[in-house]
């Protein structure tokens, strides 16, 4: 019985990937995150995904993001990045619920 490994990394930059090519449209951004589900395991890597939705990287213990500024591993669509009004906070909350 071989335990698959644990690489929230790899995760990471996968989703992170994704999210910059759809670009701004969370139209787009839904149906990557609604296609990456049937092959990425989310469940494995839920804390991982939501850092990455609300904050566009992952974050370590304490709130800081470990990016190292490198911009392939860090995504401005996510909730930090989005304009400060209710309506898009919500747009976003619908992406994130799927």
């Amino acid at each position: 019985d071989e335990k698959e490994k644990f690489e929230p990394t790899v995760f990471r930059d996968t989703i992170v990937q994704g999210l910059n090519e759809a670009g701004s449209d969370l139209e787009a951004i839904a149906k990557f995150l609604d296609a990456a589900g049937s092959r990425l395991d989310y469940r494995r890597y839920a804390d991982t995904l939501f850092d990455i939705l609300v904050a566009g990287s992952m974050l370590a213990p304490g709130g800081t993001r470990i990016d190292d500024n490198d911009k392939t591993k860090m995504t401005n669509h996510c909730v930090f990045f989005a304009d400060e009004d209710h309506d898009a906070i919500r747009n976003y909350a619908q992406v994130s619920k799927g």
